[in-house]
């Protein structure tokens, strides 16, 4: 079968780095396209691959300077100010996968896709580390008849932050819009303030301070679950494997409550773990949805339409891959 080359817009960034060792692992042969708006950065990232070419991206192009060459799905691993990635998908019927664009900023994203909504896949990848919570979570909440809230706090090591780009989605992020988005009694509210936050423990126990994070797994997991009662946060410290002397990793606590099958009141802790920190993590997500856009597992590729990571990627081979990798999902203690 002949596949069609994946660009990776940002590809020599950490995101990058570990997206092309999550596909090279299934898929050696896959070519890949390493993005950049420095050639010579993208060209000696290409240059230690197989089948890889370094270009250089040029967001004033209608073809981002890529030709007319054919393309299986395309990924921008930054923020694309001008939407100009999504538009050259859009225009060529090319699926397209962006991880990096904030709650608030979705609606011209969502524009140009209604403009012709069956021309291809567009995967909103904005869920924290593409997919991780939401597969998570919705794993977990197989045990309940009715999910009435989710809290969930995601543990950033500080030394696990990431490159520039990370840095100034967050900066940008935080200074655009004070409030953050929860919901409560079954309504999407604002949240300023004291009111934002929450404690929550990490995986050994420790107790930590979330700060309120208008993540879209919000809006995600409000219409899949129905849980009247949903909140995000982000908690700064050090993850409990650094804590017991080890390396840094990424923790993300998921906790629920509801009914069980039987109609009883039920509590339930989880937590995703990683042992590489946060950019491995995203890099599972971001390859398995770039696996699912071009057909890259032999299967027929996504159709289009909008999807959140969650919708197209199957859960239990995303739980074994993440084992695979030395990461769990794993049950916590309530009390």
């Amino acid at each position: 079968m002949s596949i069609s080359p994946i660009p990776l817009l940002g590809g020599t960034g950490q995101i990058g780095h570990f997206t092309i060792q999550a596909l090279r692992k299934r898929y050696p042969d896959l070519p890949l396209l390493i993005g950049s708006r420095n050639l010579q950065k993208a060209e000696q990232v290409a240059g230690a691959l197989d089948t890889a070419e370094g270009v250089v991206i040029d967001p004033h192009a209608d073809d981002l300077g890529l030709g007319q060459r054919p393309i299986g799905a395309v990924a921008v691993l930054y923020t694309d100010h001008r939407l100009a990635s999504l538009r050259y998908a859009h225009a060529r019927g090319i699926a397209h996968l962006g991880i990096s664009t904030g709650l608030y900023e979705v609606a011209p994203e969502i524009a140009i896709h209604m403009q012709r909504p069956d021309t291809a896949a567009m995967v909103l990848g904005y869920e924290w580390l593409v997919g991780a919570t939401t597969i998570a979570t919705l794993t977990a909440a197989k045990a309940y008849s009715r999910v009435a809230s989710i809290r969930i706090g995601a543990l950033v090591d500080e030394e696990d932050w990431g490159g520039p780009a990370v840095t100034e989605d967050f900066e940008r992020f935080t200074s655009v819009i004070s409030s953050v988005l929860a919901r409560r009694d079954g309504a999407f509210v604002w949240r300023k303030g004291e009111d934002a936050g929450f404690a929550f423990r990490a995986i050994d126990g420790t107790e930590l301070t979330a700060s309120g994070f208008s993540s879209i797994d919000i809006a995600g997991l409000a219409a899949v679950t129905g849980a009247s009662d949903v909140e995000f946060g982000i908690g700064t410290g050090i993850s409990s494997s650094r804590r017991a002397g080890g390396a840094k990793s990424t923790e993300i606590i998921i906790e629920l409550s509801g009914l069980d099958d039987a109609g009883k009141p039920l509590r339930t802790r989880h937590a995703v773990f990683h042992p590489g920190g946060a950019a491995p993590l995203t890099a599972l997500g971001i390859s398995m949805v770039l696996e699912r856009l071009a057909g890259l597992d032999g299967k027929p590729a996504t159709e289009a339409g909008l999807f959140f990571p969650y919708q197209i990627v199957d859960h239990g081979e995303y739980l074994e891959r993440l084992t695979q990798e030395g990461g769990r999902l794993v049950a916590l203690p309530c009390a």
